[in-house]
This record gives structure tokens, C-alpha cells and sequence, in this order.
């Protein structure tokens, strides 16, 4: 089981992660059978007892196992269930024991009239914490956490932030640190993921949006579908495109899990926070299913 992080192991993790972009990067162009330890620590600046330490700290996984984790192969073999996976019936926030080690979330759907007023009225407070997949950039309202999204070297926090708030861009925001920084821990920290506490979160968006957005939150970590099972599952089998233009513009990234919806070929197509991060999440999810 994964233990409980401490503020300076959560903050090791952030800083983890820009070694890891730098190991996906290098497993994109290796296959996973073909993965040499020596020349994959070596091609990212590390002994090979530091690369497996480093994956051992950052996702419970060696280096091969997480390749294998990011792999083609893998994401197919992820899509094996993916019938039942959104066929399982949901109840009072808890889905099933396969969700054992997943994040327990309760939602609600603002009216439609806050998102065609583009969040006017809305007053959200926004922060950045650390997070295994770079630093999280967090917002939230009164109902609930409404967004995440993520900084890196390529977007600054102030960037990330502003792709979040021209979702809304008639609400009005207050950056609080501070005030976000709980709800990044109890987000991002498996051992915190309690269904007595479950993180609640407010869905912005058209109700179509909405509908694809509810059906992401059943699947199970560890697994994963495709656009065209969202499309089924909401009753709108023709709108396979539609829904991906969906799962791209949803808000809430990690928690509301867009980075499970993969091609049907099993490939990890577009993620809005870059393809390598998807890859990342999901080799860090499969450290907690196995934990």
C-alpha cells in the first residue's frame, strides 16, 4: 500500500516528474521489450540504481514495468473489460471494489445558465500545489473544485491558470495558495482518497459536456475505454467525434480521468495537457493498482 506522503516527499514527487518527462520521452522512441537499463539510465543522465529508485519513489514501478505500463500493448490490454467498465452501476459516490485505490468523488452540475453566463456571478479562488505530474494549478468555488490543469516548462503557472480561467472568464478569481493546497493532497495522494471524504467537484459545461464529463468518472483506475464506448454508453453512437472534443475541453484534469479514454487501436491519442503527461499518469495509476 502506498503510505502517506509527507509535504517534503509530495514536493520530491513534483520535482521527480521533470526526470520522468525526460524517461517518457526516451520510452517513446524505445519499445518496451527492447528497453536496456544501462543505456535508459544513461540516455537521461542517471546510474541505473538511481532510475529505479527514482521510479520506485515516483509510482511504486521499476523502469521496465512502468515502459511496459506506457506501452500499446498495455492500453489494449486495458480496453479488454472496457464493456463492463461503463455497464457497472454507480452508487452514493462509491462505484465498486475494483475502485478500491481510486479517488472518491462526489459531483453536481452547475445549472446551464452559469455556463452560458461564461461563470459570471461564479467568485473562484485558484492556487498552485506540487503534484506527481509536474505542479497542479487548482480552481475552485463554493460548490466544489471546478478545475485543474498543469505547469511545466513549456506553460507557466500564470499560463495554466489562464487556460483554465477563459473557460469562465466572467467569473471573478482570488489566487489563495494556501487554500487550495488541502484539496491538491487529497487529490493527488492515493492514501487520502477516503469515500467518507470524498472530493467534491462542480461540473461546468453544456449538457452534452456534462454527460460525457459523468461517464469519465466511472472509469475505474487502471482502466480504460474509447470515444466511441462514451459515445454508446451516453446514447449518441454517432457522436464518437463530438464526444472526444468533450473529453478535451473537460476542466478537470486527473480527477474527472480524460487521460483513461484512449483510441480503439488502444492508442494514447491527444491529452490537452500534452500526450506525455498522459503516458505518465497512466504508468503512475498502475503503480497504485498494483500497491
Amino acid at each position: 500500500m502506498f503510505r502517506l506522503m509527507s509535504k517534503h516527499e509530495t514536493i520530491i514527487a513534483n520535482s521527480d516528474y521533470e526526470t520522468v518527462q525526460a524517461a517518457i520521452a526516451y520510452l517513446s522512441e524505445t519499445l518496451p521489450d527492447e528497453t536496456d537499463l544501462p543505456r535508459f539510465a544513461r540516455a537521461i543522465g542517471l546510474t541505473e540504481r538511481q532510475l529505479t529508485d527514482l521510479f520506485r519513489r515516483w509510482c511504486g514501478l521499476s523502469p521496465k514495468s512502468f515502459a511496459q505500463a506506457v506501452a500499446l500493448n498495455h492500453a489494449k490490454k486495458l480496453l479488454a473489460d472496457q464493456q463492463s467498465v461503463l455497464d457497472t452501476t454507480y452508487e452514493v459516490g462509491l462505484s465498486s471494489t475494483s475502485r478500491l485505490h481510486d479517488l472518491f468523488v462526489t459531483h453536481e452540475a452547475m445549472p446551464p445558465g452559469a455556463f452560458r453566463a461564461r461563470g459570471e456571478g461564479l467568485e473562484m479562488i485558484w492556487g498552485a500545489a506540487p503534484s506527481p505530474f509536474g505542479t497542479a494549478v487548482l480552481t475552485m468555488t463554493e460548490y466544489g473544485l471546478s478545475g485543474i490543469g498543469f505547469a511545466d516548462e513549456n506553460m507557466s503557472v500564470e499560463e495554466a491558470f489562464e487556460d483554465l480561467a477563459n473557460r469562465w472568464p466572467n467569473a471573478s478569481y482570488r489566487r489563495d495558495d494556501k487554500a487550495v493546497a488541502p484539496v491538491a493532497a487529497r487529490v493527488f495522494d492515493p492514501n487520502r482518497w477516503d469515500p467518507e471524504q470524498p472530493v467534491r467537484v462542480v461540473l461546468i459545461g453544456t449538457d452534452f459536456e456534462v454527460q460525457v464529463w459523468e461517464t469519465l468518472l466511472k472509469i475505474p483506475v487502471g482502466k480504460a475505454t474509447t470515444y466511441q464506448k462514451v459515445a454508446n454508453h451516453i446514447g449518441r453512437p454517432t457522436a464518437a467525434r463530438a464526444v472526444g472534443g468533450a473529453v478535451g475541453k473537460n476542466p478537470i484534469s486527473f480527477v474527472v480521468p480524460c487521460h483513461r479514454v484512449v483510441g480503439t487501436s488502444g492508442a494514447l491519442t491527444g491529452y490537452h495537457w500534452g500526450v506525455p503527461r498522459k503516458r505518465a499518469i497512466l504508468g503512475w495509476e498502475s503503480g497504485v493498482v498494483g500497491a
